[in-house]
Parts: C-alpha cells; sequence; structure tokens
C-alpha cells in the first residue's frame, strides 16, 4: 500500500518517517520528497507498505496526529498520472 503523508516539519527525515510508520508493520520504503533546486523538504512524502490491513492501520491511527510539532494528514495515496506535457501548458499564446 503506497501512503501519501502530507503537512511533514521540513526537518521530518525519511529515517524518521520510516521509524513512525514501522509502529504500525513492515515498511518496504519512506521518502520524504525534496525541491529539485534547493533539495529542501516539500512537506510531505511516500510511505510504501507491503500488508494493506497494517498500512491502513497506520492511516487510521496517524492521520490527524502531531509529529515532530506538526499535525501531519495521513491518506492512501493515488496513482501518479502521467504528464505527458511535462506539466506546463504548451498551447498557450
Amino acid at each position: 500500500m503506497n501512503i501519501y503523508v502530507s503537512n511533514l516539519n521540513f526537518s521530518t527525515t525519511s529515517e524518521s518517517l520510516q521509524e513512525l510508520f514501522a509502529g504500525f508493520g513492515e515498511v518496504d520504503s519512506a521518502k520524504i520528497i525534496t525541491d529539485r533546486e534547493t533539495g529542501r523538504s516539500r512537506g510531505f512524502g511516500f510511505v510504501e507498505m507491503p500488508n494493506d490491513a497494517e498500512g491502513q492501520k497506520a492511516i487510521d491511527e496517524l492521520n490527524n496526529t502531531d509529529f515532530e510539532g506538526k499535525t501531519i494528514s495521513v491518506n492512501v495515496a493515488r496513482p501518479r498520472t502521467e504528464r505527458s506535457n511535462g506539466g506546463y501548458n504548451r498551447n498557450r499564446y
């Protein structure tokens, strides 16, 4: 199960995010998304948990809770949509 975690503290690391979710079961990966230009956290990340039941329990128990000074939002991640034009509207005049 791929889990989307938002409103993270900008100092949160992938390691601390993994430790948080490891309390609910096996974690395949935890990744904080960073700005491509600055390398600074963008305040959200993704956690991959192989067991859907454990993932759902983590979502239910961690959503709207305090983590490292911020109230985090935890949800099932939506499938990534492909941006055929790189995210820019190239048809503008």
